[in-house]
């Protein structure tokens, strides 16, 4: 009875999720990304199969830095069902913290996963894949009536052997409803890894839904 209810409570909260549906058409957009004193300026798109594409970015590096940011964008609004991400696994409860959270702990995911459920949100991620342990915790969400999609949240990355942080994210997205869906349109990062601390400004302008092709 409790690895059912275990796996219903994460089930629930999975499915709760914002996610974009099978009708979604894409959209273009330009970037501006601020780092320092540096700007750049340049093109975006998330196509109808969720393929990105970032151009016009004079560094290369700073344009495949946004190339990334989108895939990262697509892995959490892409939709997949609950049984094809997590059917073969198995759950449980751990511990509950202060806040109400419930900690779910998974067995038969390859990375290790474990999460923490508040209400009906997934608040918590633990992962280990290879060399690198991380954890996301989410502190606010949006609530966009078809699903939540976090807003404010950081993520810390640790040695899995020595607990050694080697870095820590702190994430602030804001999103727009355009058309039909809800579009990112800034994501602040904070970056501290030894000692350093390091703020990027994605922001989106002139969002535009491409037009569904026509068959």
């Amino acid at each position: 009875m409790t690895e059912q209810n275990a796996r219903d409570i994460f089930k629930a909260a999975y499915e709760h999720r914002y996610t974009w549906d099978s009708n979604f058409p894409g959209y273009t957009a330009e970037i501006e990304l601020k780092q320092g004193s540096e700007v750049y300026n340049g093109q975006v798109s998330i196509k109808p199969d969720l393929s990105v594409e970032a151009t016009g970015i004079s560094d290369e590096e700073v344009q495949q830095s946004v190339y990334t940011q989108l895939r990262d964008v697509v892995t959490h609004r892409k939709r997949s069902s609950f049984e094809a991400s997590h059917g073969k696994n198995s759950f449980s409860f751990g511990e509950s913290d202060d806040s109400g959270a419930v900690e779910i702990l998974v067995q038969g995911d390859a990375m290790g996963s474990n999460y923490k459920v508040r209400g009906q949100e997934i608040s918590l991620v633990s992962r280990v894949m290879g060399r690198m342990a991380f954890t996301i915790n989410t502190h606010k969400s949006l609530d966009t009536g078809e699903g939540y999609a976090a807003s404010d949240y950081n993520a810390v990355f640790r040695n899995p052997q020595t607990n050694e942080v080697i870095r820590e994210l702190e994430f602030e997205d804001s999103y727009e409803k355009i058309g039909d869906y809800y579009i990112m349109t800034r994501q602040v990062v904070h970056s501290k890894e030894n000692g350093q601390v390091t703020t990027t400004e994605f922001n989106y302008s002139n969002i535009k839904l491409l037009e569904p092709a026509v068959v």
